[in-house]
């Protein structure tokens, strides 16, 4: 019986170590949130307890004061005029975080939220940022789509993140995803879920462990009902990035991709040109019944070099692209194009989901070119 029991706990562990993603919520002023919060610290001696709601009600405080400097007496006085009555442990929310074993205590979403986004200010209004705070983007692909989530996260321009991607992470990934080896073998739905939490615990996120594919298609483009706002399509599956590019036209969603080459980004504007050909109609001369996913990379080359277009591509990934199947498995990626695509992807966005004038097209950030 004991050794049954070892088992099941171990199993828990494993399971919460490689499945969980999402933070567990008390707010102390609900009765039963605080006897949920009570059993769960005297079930455990090992839970780190991290309370700084002091500091962060200093910071709300001062930049709700821009133009004051508060003596130490002051700033004490306003935060207990600020918490009116509530004893400080029981204000705000307190996150658990099942994977990292801590409980942190933090400031209610909406005050969270403004002492949080408080820089983004005034490159994005206040108006701004109520209405970012309704959209939903959905990624698809988390290599370079790990960088851009985590910079939508950052940059808070939405509401509602759904990630898909089927794979895990590995070694050969660390060169230009930023994680940890203990993370290996565990899905990067799992790990870009969980940091974004550790970033804003408030940002809704759904994932879709098996990636995107024909049975969960409306989970992604449509939530609870609702149409997403926006498509990021950055996976390296040929059939996804058709299909997904199929449906997004068919219900008028934007599209943006990045190539993390030459900072290279398309942006497909299906909700104002629903008529427009998929990718630019760079691919309606070939046969794309002949996509499927047991086809090798040599196989994809003629399809991926329509895409990407071999004269427009940098001379050494044009170098590469000769020598996969040779002296490498798959086309490169460098960390530095990948961290420039997180931000060109999240800037575009934005823009596009504020109803800026964004066009249709090919467009390209190349480093080399503007820094000589």
């Amino acid at each position: 019986m004991e050794t049954n029991l070892k088992s099941i706990i171990q199993s828990s562990i494993e399971y919460t170590y490689n499945q969980t993603y999402k933070p567990i919520f008390f707010d102390l002023s609900i009765q039963e949130d605080e006897k949920d919060f009570v059993k769960l610290l005297n079930n455990s001696n090992t839970i780190v307890t991290i309370d700084e709601i002091d500091s962060q009600l200093k910071e709300l405080i001062k930049l709700r004061h821009p133009s004051k400097k508060f003596s130490d007496e002051e700033l004490t006085l306003k935060i207990n005029e600020h918490l009116n009555g509530i004893a400080l442990e029981r204000y705000g929310t307190w996150v658990y975080y099942p994977w990292l074993n801590k409980v942190v205590h933090l400031l209610n979403e909406e005050e969270f939220v403004e002492v949080r986004t408080n820089r983004n200010q005034y490159k994005i209004t206040p108006e701004e940022e109520n209405k970012l705070s309704t959209k939903t983007i959905g990624v698809i692909g988390l290599s370079v789509g790990k960088a851009i989530a985590l910079t939508i996260a950052m940059e808070r321009i939405c509401g509602h993140l759904i990630i898909a991607d089927f794979d895990v992470i590995e070694l050969s990934n660390l060169n230009r995803i930023q994680t940890g080896v203990y993370n290996f073998n565990i899905k990067k739905t799992i790990i870009v879920a969980r940091e974004i939490a550790e970033i804003d615990p408030y940002i809704q996120i759904t994932c879709l462990h098996e990636g995107l594919n024909e049975e969960n298609i409306n989970d992604f483009f449509y939530p609870n009902g609702k149409k997403i706002d926006l498509c990021v399509e950055v996976c390296d599956g040929l059939s996804t990035k058709i299909f997904a590019r199929q449906k997004a036209k068919e219900y008028k969603i934007p599209v943006v991709m990045d190539t993390n080459d030459r900072g290279m980004i398309d942006i497909e504007r299906f909700d104002i040109e629903p008529q427009r050909p998929i990718l630019h109609g760079l691919i309606d001369h070939l046969d794309l019944k002949l996509i499927n996913n047991n086809m090798s990379n040599k196989e994809k080359i003629p399809f991926v070099s329509s895409i990407i277009g071999l004269d427009t591509i940098s001379f050494r990934l044009k170098q590469s692209m000769s020598e996969i199947g040779k002296t490498i498995s798959t086309w490169p990626q460098l960390a530095s194009s990948v961290v420039l695509g997180g931000a060109i992807t999240c800037d575009v966005s934005r823009r596009i989901l504020l109803d800026e004038q964004i066009n249709s097209g090919r467009f390209y950030v190349d480093l080399k070119e503007l820094i000589n």
